[in-house]
């Protein structure tokens, strides 16, 4: 066996072995938004609990972490399940999304991730395309993501939940990712930071990365599959370049 002399190599054999590989040609980053590309989670996290306490289902702000992902139409339909008994209309999925909207925007604007541009360049540098795979729909991100990241995401290369019929952990928005850019899982980089994002592209076949940006711990990041799991995107920032080269060069 032939590898590169780096401390990621192991978790790249192991993808590659999983898989019935030899090595691995990286051609595509598929990125999620929300606690990614933006540090959005606490004012998310917020309005979808100011939200579902006002419909009079008990809730609590943390668990929200856990539903990132979902498609806005999924979270109220699972917890009127959970808590009303029955499924939510589709009347309610749109007016109170449309709420949870509203409530976002009134709370302070978000900013960039830190570490995130720094990754996103290195993506570029090496010549891998980059598509968007988020569960949301909300614009006020979306339509920022030209002058917070310019040059990084074509409008071509986007996936919302407006693209999917079934959001994470379901793998079909990466899959439709790969379709959009052309490439096969074991040619696709997965870049995650919740639980149900990090399934979906485990589920995929892509080598996926989870990044801790919130309260969810790593091991909930590995219990859903994460090939690799950092403590934050900045010193996932410090070890791109590194870690890129080893998916790159690691022969089996």
């Amino acid at each position: 066996m032939m590898n590169t002399a780096s401390i990621y190599s192991q978790p790249v054999v192991a993808y590659l072995q999983r898989n019935g590989l030899n090595s691995l040609n990286p051609k595509a980053a598929l990125i999620d938004m929300d606690g990614t590309l933006y540090d959005s989670m606490v004012n998310h996290t917020a309005a979808w609990h100011r939200l579902i306490s006002e419909t009079g289902i008990p809730c609590t702000r943390d668990e929200f972490y856990l539903y990132e992902g979902r498609t806005g139409a999924a979270t109220i339909d699972a917890l009127f399940v959970r808590g009303l008994g029955r499924h939510a209309t589709d009347e309610e999925k749109e007016r109170l999304y449309h709420l949870k909207t509203v409530y976002f925007q009134e709370l302070p604007p978000v900013e960039v991730m830190p570490g995130a541009p720094a990754v996103m360049e290195a993506f570029k540098v090496f010549g891998l395309k980059r598509v968007l795979v988020t569960g949301s729909g909300q614009s006020s991100l979306i339509n920022r993501l030209d002058s917070d990241y310019p040059g990084i995401f074509l409008p071509e290369l986007r996936i919302t939940s407006r693209s999917v019929s079934r959001g994470k952990p379901d793998p079909e928005p990466y899959l439709k990712a790969m379709e959009l850019a052309g490439v096969r899982p074991d040619q696709s980089i997965v870049l995650e930071n919740a639980p149900l994002g990090v399934e979906a592209g485990h589920r995929s076949g892509a080598f996926t990365i989870a990044v801790t940006t919130g309260p969810i711990p790593a091991e909930e990041m590995w219990r859903a599959g994460a090939d690799i799991v950092f403590p934050s995107m900045p010193a996932l920032a410090e070890n791109i370049v590194l870690l890129l080269t080893t998916l790159r060069d690691t022969r089996l």
